[in-house]
């Protein structure tokens, strides 16, 4: 898989593709299941409140890309569906739950597999930036804590743009900002609707990242299951 076309400006999608989501997730869930001796009030094992808050994580955050809902959802019933689905009614909880795990998750460190020696290489490339539906507030702590602040010339986020992907407003905020034409960017990224559609949406050239392969019929110009296949690309 070789590129023939120069780009002038690489945006990367930050959580799911380079930022670790799942396995920070993961460790934030887990100390703070303990810190609130969840298994003491009724809950069900770690492993069962793990797999429930995947799937309704899932769930919300698909319906706020979709525009179904607002991020005050996120913040303020994600973990009381959580908790009801583990079987403990807590709202008052919930909201002090989620406002821990807000604060902590993205304090942690973990990123993708091979996005520091990817991200090592395009640096001296290209012009990086991160485009992202992610709250304002918690985005350069992700960025810090991972340590990959400085790889970025600025981060893009759906607050400061007022539009958020799939949308193309935001693309081209991004690129109007920057000094950028549609036809030299691209945008990398793991979500179909968001990162992949949202672009395409914005005439910019896409590379899905699909570590598990999944099969799709979304229409992408380029698709990895590796980031270490993009210095092939770019």
């Amino acid at each position: 898989m070789t590129n023939s076309k120069k780009y002038k400006c690489v945006f990367f999608d930050l959580d799911h593709t380079l930022w670790d989501y799942e396995t920070n997730s993961e460790e934030a869930l887990q100390e703070l299941y303990d810190k609130y001796e969840l298994g003491g009030r009724g809950c069900v094992p770690y492993e069962l409140f793990y797999k429930g808050f995947v799937r309704i994580n899932n769930e919300i955050w698909d319906a706020y890309d979709r525009g179904l809902i607002g991020k005050e959802v996120i913040r303020n019933e994600r973990f009381h569906r959580v908790f009801l689905n583990a079987g403990l009614d807590n709202y008052h909880l919930s909201l002090e739950f989620s406002e821990k795990y807000v604060a902590e998750s993205p304090k942690k460190k973990n990123l993708v597999a091979h996005a520091k020696d990817v991200l090592d290489y395009l640096h001296p490339r290209y012009p990086l930036y991160i485009i992202t539906n992610g709250f304002e507030e918690i985005q350069s702590t992700k960025l810090v804590s991972s340590g990959i602040t400085d790889y970025f010339k600025g981060v893009i986020t759906s607050a400061r743009a007022g539009s958020k992907k799939p949308e193309k407003e935001i693309f081209e905020f991004a690129l109007r900002e920057n000094g950028f034409a549609c036809s030299d960017s691209i945008m990398i990224g793991d979500n179909l609707l968001t990162d992949i559609s949202g672009a395409r949406n914005a005439s910019v050239d896409t590379v899905y990242y699909n570590p598990y392969k999944l099969p799709h019929a979304e229409q992408v110009t380029y698709e990895i299951s590796s980031l270490k296949e993009l210095q092939t690309i770019l």
